[in-house]
This record gives C-alpha cells, sequence and structure tokens, in this order.
C-alpha cells in the first residue's frame, strides 16, 4: 500500500444526514482508493442525528452497488468534536454542511475541513447535489460526480497528475 504524499492517513466525508452523499463517497473513494494502493482510513458522517444507525438510502445503496461500490453495511453517525482529532481531512458535501463543521471544531483541531468538489479541485465553493428529494437518476448523477471527484482525490494524495492512471470513468483519453 502507497501512502499519501501529504501524510494525510485518514478522510472522513460529510453531508447532513449520512444516508445518501456522504455513504456513497465513502464508498467511492474507498474503491478508488483501493484501485491504487492507496493506504486511507474513510468513514462518513452527518451534520444531523435524523438518521443515526440507519442504512444509507435505498437509492443510494442501489446505484452504489450497480457502480462497484458498495454501502450497505454502513449505518449512519453523526459527526462528533472527536472526528476533528481522529481525521486528518474532513470533507463536506455542501457548504451548509461545511458551516456545521467550523461551527462545532475545536479550537484545538488538526483536521483540514474543505468543500468536498472544491478539494477535489473541480471548482470554488463547488457542492455535491443532495437527491434525496429526487429520483434514482439523481443518485446516479450524484455517484458519477463522486466517482469524479475520488478519482482526483485520490490522485492529489499521492501527488500525481490526474491524467497518469486515473483515467475518468466514461472518457476514452484518460484526461479529466
Amino acid at each position: 500500500m502507497r501512502a499519501a504524499v501529504d501524510g494525510t492517513r485518514s478522510v472522513l466525508l460529510v453531508c447532513l444526514g449520512n444516508i445518501c452523499r456522504s455513504p456513497m463517497a465513502e464508498g467511492v473513494l474507498r474503491a478508488r482508493a483501493a484501485d491504487v494502493g492507496l493506504a486511507l482510513h474513510i468513514d462518513s458522517a452527518g451534520t444531523a442525528g435524523y438518521h443515526i444507525g440507519q442504512p444509507p438510502d435505498a437509492r443510494a445503496i442501489r446505484v452504489a452497488r450497480a457502480h462497484g461500490t458498495p454501502i450497505d453495511q454502513q449505518r449512519a453517525r453523526q459527526v462528533d468534536r472527536r472526528d476533528f482529532e481522529r481525521f486528518d481531512l474532513i470533507l463536506a458535501a455542501d457548504a451548509s454542511n461545511l458551516r456545521d463543521l467550523q461551527a462545532l471544531r475545536p479550537a484545538s483541531a488538526t483536521a483540514r475541513v474543505a468543500l468536498l468538489l472544491e478539494w477535489a479541485g473541480l471548482g470554488e465553493g463547488g457542492e455535491v447535489p443532495d437527491p434525496y428529494y429526487g429520483r434514482i437518476e439523481d443518485f446516479e448523477q450524484v455517484h458519477a460526480l463522486l466517482d469524479r471527484a475520488c478519482r482526483r482525490i485520490t490522485a492529489r494524495l499521492l501527488g500525481v497528475a490526474e491524467c497518469e492512471g486515473f483515467a475518468d470513468a466514461g472518457s476514452q483519453h484518460g484526461s479529466w
């Protein structure tokens, strides 16, 4: 297994309820890290406690399974102040989640906190849309976006250019 060039050993992916976006992001990042032999502890959580102990949304499970990034065994949990010491990098799905994380973050926190898409280089202020009130197609679109982001995250953590063996899904030329 390879280590991240910046010393990152653990990543927490965060959305509101931890039943759609962050579980899918966790599943995708696990798969992409395994694809390139990147050693990472990966978890997900929600800023709200609405669904603690529940499995991901059935649509998220279905889409993740169809793409080889199963999330069936995950259970929702809420972000805890200790997560800011347990994780090196905490990535939020949207600006509201980021604000909630910043409000919860202890002064002594060591974790870096950022927007997931922005940290992946997919645009300043970029947000992962919440598919919860949508259709299965919305979950498919979010999964595709997360896959693209997680490929870029693994490339960044390994310190390689995005096109070096990290072909974007659906691309014939390996460019992003």
